[in-house]
């Protein structure tokens, strides 16, 4: 199969991706669109970043690639992704559920018409927001939380670890969390053990160390990091509402997780 653009998934591809997707809409009814022509769309603005209003004329009209919001309301996008994370950690002979993660933040730029959830990183000198997230050891994506960017590093790590209790039946054997020195402290490490019976190990940076240094274990989040980076779309955040800067990034995992397994 000949793609139009570098952005698009392959047939092999796509068919992994609609296995996992209702083959008819809510109501019952046959989809009336081509709905590989719309997941093709919606790719291409994450990864080209531009405006829905310029995609080209190959693909459906903006107002009919309709699926980015309503699968991002439903949590289809979060649901497809959870499960190409199992997929892929099979492949890789590992247990579907890891036992051990990586936290970090990271904080992004807001687009000058984003107005909610935007804050003042004071640490990073950037007005924006903060994307708090928590990957495996292969550097897959287990939780995304997206705030201001003026929310302390501790407080926004409650928030995505809150969140990923909520969803403990995908990580019964998770055990152990690696994170950097914003997230040391006794208060915080004794209420997360406390709390959820999850280790913290703070891994910190060599005394002296000056530029680029490769952290153990706390690497892979890093790299997830360069992994979004990829996609223009995410390098800025657009998004009027922090869920949509969530569902892209499940959306950038899915595509990079569909590349690996086609």
């Amino acid at each position: 199969m000949d793609l139009a653009y570098a952005t698009e998934l392959s047939l092999e591809q796509y068919e992994l991706f609609e296995s996992l997707v209702s083959p008819s809409s809510p109501t019952g009814r046959p989809r009336s669109v081509n709905l590989m022509l719309v997941i093709q769309a919606i790719l291409y603005v994450l990864v080209t970043g531009c405006a829905w209003r310029l995609l080209p004329n190959d693909y459906p009209p903006y107002s009919t690639v309709y699926y980015f919001r309503k699968w991002r309301h439903d949590g289809s996008w979060k649901r497809i992704h959870d499960h190409l994370v199992q997929w892929v950690r099979v492949t890789e002979a590992r247990d579907p559920s890891p036992s051990a993660a990586s936290l970090d933040s990271q904080t992004v730029p807001t687009a000058v018409m984003v107005h909610e959830a935007v804050g003042y990183d004071a640490g990073k000198q950037i007005k924006g927001r903060k994307r708090f997230t928590l990957v495996d050891t292969l550097g897959l994506l287990m939780a995304v939380r997206v705030v201001a960017g003026n929310v302390p590093e501790r407080e926004g790590a409650k928030q995505l670890l809150q969140q990923v209790h909520q969803e403990r039946q995908r990580f019964p054997p998770l055990a152990h969390i690696w994170v950097d020195g914003g997230f040391s402290g006794q208060d915080f490490l004794h209420w997360v053990i406390d709390t959820f019976r999850w280790i913290l190990e703070v891994v910190l940076r060599p005394e002296g160390a000056k530029g680029f240094v490769l952290l153990p274990k706390r690497w892979t989040v890093e790299r997830t990091y360069g992994w979004l980076h990829w996609c223009r779309r995410l390098n800025l955040d657009y998004e009027r509402l922090p869920a949509s800067s969530e569902a892209f990034i499940h959306i950038a995992m899915i595509r990079l997780m569909l590349r690996r397994l086609a």
